[in-house]
């Protein structure tokens, strides 16, 4: 089974795919080009740098179009006052006694460093369709577990600066 991406998802990685084949490719192609011409290529590092950065164009282009070919298409709309996908959450940790902020994506966009959690994560199963107030259990990979209160759910959907960044 491929990965769980949203109609947005996809459009993003389609624009990516589009930018790296249309923009990226032609560039590359021209200074490959240029540093051929300029004789000599056993030591041409231009050359050789123009000929790297076409192998990871192509690379990621074949990647991107690998994760859309078997994706699973999901909704991300959800009921106003449950945990969706794109709300932002205050998560209150009961062992820590501390609260913090996540934002629920898909697992292709998730990085937990800037706050993007996936829904395939432990944490993200054990809290999407849950409502504030609701206790949930977080069951982790190594068989332990631990319990979060949902404070607070912001329905925010995607910001312009979202829309338009790259996978």
């Amino acid at each position: 089974m491929g990965q769980e991406l949203t109609k947005s998802d996809v459009e993003k990685i389609q624009a990516e795919i589009d930018h790296r084949k249309l923009v990226l490719r032609p560039q590359i192609t021209r200074e490959i080009a240029e540093a051929a011409a300029q004789g000599d290529r056993s030591e041409n590092f231009e050359y050789y740098a123009a000929k790297k950065a076409n192998r990871e164009n192509n690379g990621r282009i074949h990647y991107l179009e690998r994760v859309l070919r078997f994706a699973k298409i999901i909704s991300d709309e959800s009921k106003e006052d449950e945990v969706g996908l794109n709300n932002t959450v205050t998560l209150y940790f009961e062992d820590d006694d501390e609260e913090e902020v996540y934002r629920f994506v898909t697992s292709i966009r998730g990085h937990s460093l800037d706050g993007l959690i996936s829904n395939e994560s432990p944490l993200g199963r054990a809290v999407m369709g849950h409502k504030v107030g609701d206790r949930c259990e977080v069951k982790t990979d190594n068989g332990g577990s631990y319990y979060v209160v949902i404070r607070k759910i912001e329905n925010t959907g995607e910001s312009a600066e979202d829309r338009i960044k790259a996978f």
